[in-house]
Order: C-alpha cells, then sequence, then structure tokens
C-alpha cells in the first residue's frame, strides 16, 4: 500500500514539474478594478407595492444587497389588507436571513437595507411618549 501511494506521488511530482520547466514565462492576468468599485455603490429605490409579484425584484435587490428601498405600502393596503401583510412578512424574513434592516415610517412607507446598511433609530422618541404615557396614567390615578 506504501509502494502505491509513493507511485502516485512521484507521477504527480513528475508532472507538475514538467508544468513549470517548459521554459515559458507564467502568464498574469490583470483585473479591472473599476467594476469592484461601481458595485460598493449604493442606490436608493422608491418602489409602490401594488400587488405581491412586486415582492420579487424587492428581495432581488435586498439579496444583491446594494440597493435600500423606500417601500410605498399603500396601494396594495387600500387594495388587500391580508395580501400586504403577507407582502411585508416575506420581506421581513429574507431581510433577516440576509441581516439586513427594515423599519416603518408615516403608517404608508418601509425602508429596506441590506446588511452593510444600518437604519438610524432614534431612542429618545420612546422615552418621550412613555413620560407622556406614565402623565397620563397619574392624571387617571388623580381623577379616581
Amino acid at each position: 500500500m506504501k509502494n502505491l501511494f509513493s507511485g502516485m506521488k512521484k507521477i504527480f511530482i513528475r508532472e507538475e514539474e514538467e508544468e513549470f520547466d517548459d521554459g515559458k514565462e507564467q502568464e498574469y492576468v490583470e483585473l479591472d478594478t473599476s467594476l469592484e468599485e461601481e458595485s460598493k455603490k449604493m442606490l436608493v429605490k422608491t418602489v409602490n407595492l401594488t400587488d405581491f409579484a412586486d415582492v420579487k425584484p424587492i428581495l432581488q435587490d435586498l439579496r444583491e444587497g446594494n440597493v435600500i428601498t423606500i417601500l410605498n405600502i399603500k396601494p396594495l393596503k387600500d387594495k388587500d389588507m391580508i395580501e400586504m401583510k403577507r407582502a411585508v412578512n416575506k420581506i421581513k424574513k429574507t431581510v433577516e436571513a440576509v441581516n439586513g434592516d427594515i423599519a416603518g415610517f408615516n403608517e404608508d412607507y418601509i425602508i429596506i437595507t441590506p446588511s452593510q446598511a444600518e437604519i438610524y433609530r432614534n431612542t429618545s422618541a420612546p422615552q418621550t411618549q412613555n413620560k407622556q404615557e406614565q402623565q397620563e396614567d397619574d392624571d387617571d390615578l388623580d381623577l379616581i
């Protein structure tokens, strides 16, 4: 068994040596790096969600990772609320799978980002809301 492997080793070593001993210079290929620089740019795209089929190109852009999408869900929301929820859930699952980010604003819009981008969330706004709710609760207690 040992002889078999050593014999195979000699065969492969000879072939490799012959490939490099041809006396020819090795050729190198120069790669164009300008394409890489273009792919690093992020594109912001606005999309109106009018049908569930509109989700497919949004997901494709998300997987490619170079498009931030501002999605208007109002057209589908007015047309069919169940279909809109189904579309948003599908987008959410894909966002989670690619480690992207998703956030809604103004009831009718959603921002979808790939993993290279993150959505800033103002943390002071919820605290202010909690203080207002506390104040209202305190006012309710005063009435009792």
